[in-house]
């Protein structure tokens, strides 16, 4: 089985994955000071946990945003597993897509991943939204090119700094307000509603910019954990596909293995 990593900003995501289908898959926060022996440890239980050895995974791909991470995670692969870890973007699996902006290299893995996952799902011009430690809004044409896009700030970004900044406000969850009023009567519904509320009229104004841009038919596919959450109460998003990103390495390395 294939061990795909996805390094982001906040969390790392481990998942099996065999024969494109995903066996399991786990969470950590992401730490780059933490080392190739604690991720082995709690990793090992994890595999053990769902039934799985170590011995079940056979290569590992890995897809990030923090370099600092990266030797350490690489350690994992070769210590633990016996296998060099490949990185996604580089030889020899390098993205087989156009990055058709004006800083390629910049791009970052996670939005490269998407676009690949996206295009090889769904026909078309596509927006891929991303909640993440950002959001992000990326563009993939009806060829695959990956088109630039938009990042902004992440919802639970937005609520800390919000907390932050002004001292009375207490902290609330991320959720659907329980009415669809706009016009709250207490502080707590206040701040519900300009998180929420806030975010989707955010996603759907950019979203609507961005189709006017492109000028042809455009299907919205969004993926993070925080995708469903606004699902529930917007049309916005024609698909939800929660591990585009592990979807997208899943592929490169099927590429590469020839199938």
């Amino acid at each position: 089985m294939l061990l795909a990593i996805d390094a982001g900003n906040t969390n790392l995501v481990f998942a099996l994955v065999e024969h494109g289908v995903i066996r399991a898959r786990w969470r950590i926060a992401t730490d780059p000071r933490r080392t190739a022996d604690e991720y082995a440890v709690w990793l090992h239980q994890l595999l053990q946990l769902e039934g799985f050895a170590r011995e079940d995974v056979a290569a590992v791909i890995l897809g990030t945003v923090v370099p600092r991470a990266t030797h350490n995670l690489q350690v994992l692969a070769e210590k633990y597993f016996g296998v060099e870890a490949l990185i996604a973007g580089q030889a020899p699996v390098e993205w087989g897509i156009a990055l058709d902006v004006a800083e390629p290299r910049s791009v970052g893995a996670d939005r490269a991943l998407n676009a690949i996952a996206a295009h090889a799902l769904y026909e078309g011009d596509l927006i891929v939204v991303d909640f993440g430690t950002a959001t992000t809004f990326d563009v993939v044409d009806y060829s695959g090119a990956y088109k630039g896009g938009i990042i902004a700030p992440g919802i639970n970004l937005s609520l800390d700094a919000l907390v932050a900044a002004a001292a009375r406000l207490p902290r609330v969850a991320i959720q659907a307000p329980e009415s669809t009023t706009v016009i709250g009567r207490t502080t707590e519904d206040q701040m519900h509603i300009g998180i929420y509320w806030g975010y989707v009229a955010m996603m759907e104004g950019l979203v609507e910019r961005m189709k006017a841009e492109i000028g042809r038919p455009v299907r919205v596919i969004a993926t993070g954990g925080l995708a469903t959450l606004f699902d529930e109460h917007s049309d916005l998003f024609d698909a939800i596909e929660g591990d585009l990103t592990i979807q997208g390495l899943a592929m490169l390395h099927a590429r590469i293995a020839g199938g």
